[in-house]
Formats: C-alpha cells, sequence, structure tokens
C-alpha cells in the first residue's frame, strides 16, 4: 500500500472531509487533494502533524505500511475535542444579594488627584515685598490715570503650600 492511501485510510477513519481533515491537522486544504492524488508526496512534517492529532494511529503503519493502522490498546472510536461553551451572563456570576455592600474589595478607595501632589516649586532666596514696576522707572506724567475709575474685585484665588488652590468670585 503506498502512503498516499495511507492517507486516504486515515482520512476515512477520522470521519472527516478532505477541507476539515486540512484545518484539524493545520495545514492547506491543497495539500491534502495533492497527496491523495499521488501528486506529491507528504513531507515528514506533514505526518508528525498527523500522528499529533491522531496518536492510536501506529507510526510503522503510518510511514512503511508495516503491521496494523491502530494501536491494540488505543482501538477506541475518535475522540473528538469539546467544542467551547460561551461565557456565562455577567449578573448570573453574581449569587450574592449583597453584592457590592458588604464586600470590602468592592470599596472605592478614593485618591486625590494627580494635580494636586503636584509641588510648587519653593520661592528662592529674592522676594518682591510691595508691588513694583521691574526695569523702568515710573515717569511722573503717567498716561494711565486710575483715581476717577471705579474697581470691583472680580476673582480671588488662594494657593496652598500643598499644590491645591480655591477660587472665589463675588
Amino acid at each position: 500500500m503506498e502512503l498516499n492511501e495511507r492517507i486516504t485510510k486515515v482520512l476515512e477513519y477520522s470521519k472527516l472531509s478532505p477541507s476539515e481533515f486540512a484545518d484539524e491537522i493545520d495545514v492547506q486544504r491543497s495539500n491534502i487533494s495533492h497527496i491523495t492524488s499521488g501528486r506529491n508526496k507528504p513531507s515528514l512534517d506533514f505526518l508528525i502533524k498527523i500522528k499529533d492529532r491522531f496518536p492510536e494511529l501506529e507510526w510503522d503503519w503510518l510511514i512503511y505500511g508495516k503491521g496494523e493502522m491502530i494501536r491494540k490498546e488505543l482501538e477506541t472510536p475518535l475522540v473528538e475535542k469539546p467544542k467551547p461553551t460561551s461565557l456565562p451572563d455577567l449578573f448570573s456570576l453574581i449569587a450574592d444579594d449583597n453584592f457590592g455592600i458588604t464586600e470590602s474589595e468592592d470599596r472605592i478607595i478614593s485618591e486625590p488627584p494627580r494635580e494636586s501632589k503636584i509641588r510648587l516649586p519653593s520661592p528662592t532666596s529674592e522676594k518682591i515685598f510691595d508691588s513694583q514696576r521691574l526695569g523702568a522707572e515710573e515717569k511722573s506724567n503717567s498716561i494711565q490715570n486710575t483715581d476717577n475709575q471705579a474697581s470691583k474685585v472680580k476673582r480671588i484665588v488662594l494657593f496652598f503650600d500643598d499644590g491645591k488652590f480655591e477660587s472665589f468670585e463675588p
């Protein structure tokens, strides 16, 4: 019996179509038709994939055509792989009526926002104690005259040393 005929026997034994068989042993579908028709000879990798998927096959029979096709102690029909089941619904996993209330790991721990952790640079040794213009001296005849204008407070912002601030608007 030729090697291509033995591959055909394995196909019959598996009770799979040639395309299903190719998918099962992870080869191209065209490889199966080329090998069973005798056009190509199977590679060692191809035979190893068959043997890995069907461990009950006798290695000597598959390679040389000697002996029996199936091992005597493993003469059981093909065991199908279990089909993947769909995952359960998220809410069906929660059987406890107090879920989220009594569980310590369900508590939300609030952390201060990242922005409040930023430390402002400490002022250097040079401080300005009074409000003054830097650079140019003030001329005697000023262009702005603020004596006649009424000023209103628009917003007060307090900056704290821990990086937080508060804003007040009247």
